[in-house]
């Protein structure tokens, strides 16, 4: 067995998803996006492991030894790529088994410079890198990730290319129906001024044409004086009336952005497991409370 080397192995929540089914290859997935085109690709094909506690981010995640060993083990590993799994230089993993999903499309990464450090949940602190990451936030993008999802699924599943094509399909008609509302809810913002309370939504932004600005807010932290000084700054060059979030912000924040004229909308890029529904009915339910 390789030596394992991680840092940051603490106490930890129960991962929302280890069991595999026995006899079938198993596929450990980097994120909720990848979970869910695995298995709407896939279906029963394949048994899908996802190591990240509910509570975390997995952008923010640091496996534990446990965790290596069932990566060590998996048929296929499904990374996110674009920088997005920042343990991955501490681990030794069979390169065979690796898929970046998003190496298929570097030319369309968003880079940019410099980052802020900045601390939000039980993860500690990190920077949001030069490279963003959240890809799959533009469905054009998704649809390439599911289709190397796919790619990868064939090597395993020799057998299941009819299935296997199928469910690629059907996802991919899904995530362009969703592409299609999201184009419009965007081409109805008629280029005002948005902002984001969290700079994770590059390709979102410039897939569906927002005008988007971002802070550094957390929903569940009730923003100091500073921070409010420091938006009404923002909101004088950038007079923006919607501002998106990842989760539901608190109630006292909420009230205090509408006496600025600041509706808040959540946008939730959907990273790890949702406590209802999934990853499609998620996004279709946000995008139409959005265009409402």
């Amino acid at each position: 067995m390789s030596l394992l080397v991680v840092a940051g192995c603490g106490q930890r929540q129960e991962p929302t998803q280890r069991s595999a089914s026995p006899g079938k290859p198993v596929v450990v997935c980097a994120n909720y996006p990848l979970k869910y085109f695995t298995e709407r690709i896939a279906g029963e094909l394949t048994g899908v492991k996802f190591l990240v506690p509910a509570d975390l981010d997995p952008a923010f995640w640091e496996p534990s030894p446990d965790d290596i060993v069932e990566m060590q083990q998996a048929d296929l590993i499904l990374l996110n790529g674009a920088g997005y799994e920042k343990w991955l230089p501490q681990v030794t993993l069979s390169e065979s088994r690796l898929v970046d999903t998003a190496a298929g499309f570097k030319e369309a990464w968003i880079h940019e410079e410099g980052g802020v450090t900045h601390q939000h949940g039980p993860g500690g602190q990190h920077t949001h890198g030069e490279t963003a990451f959240t890809t799959w936030l533009d469905l054009s993008l998704a649809c390439r990730q599911a289709q190397a999802v796919e790619e990868a699924l064939q090597r395993v599943l020799p057998d299941g290319e009819a299935e296997l094509q199928s469910g690629l399909v059907s996802l991919t008609n899904d995530l362009m129906d969703l592409d299609r509302d999201l184009q419009a809810w965007g081409e109805s913002l008629k280029s005002q001024p948005v902002i984001a309370s969290h700079p994770v939504y590059q390709y979102f932004a410039r897939r569906y044409g927002l005008n988007l600005r971002s802070v550094h807010w957390e929903p569940d932290v009730v923003p100091d004086e500073s921070d409010w000084v420091q938006l009404k700054d923002l909101l004088r060059e950038h007079p923006a009336r919607i501002m998106i979030w990842e989760g539901d912000p608190a109630p006292e924040t909420v009230e205090r952005l509408k006496q600025m004229q600041v509706d808040s909308q959540v946008f939730s890029p959907c990273s790890n497991m949702p406590e209802q529904g999934d990853f499609l009915q998620v996004l279709r339910r946000q995008t139409a409370a959005m265009r409402q």
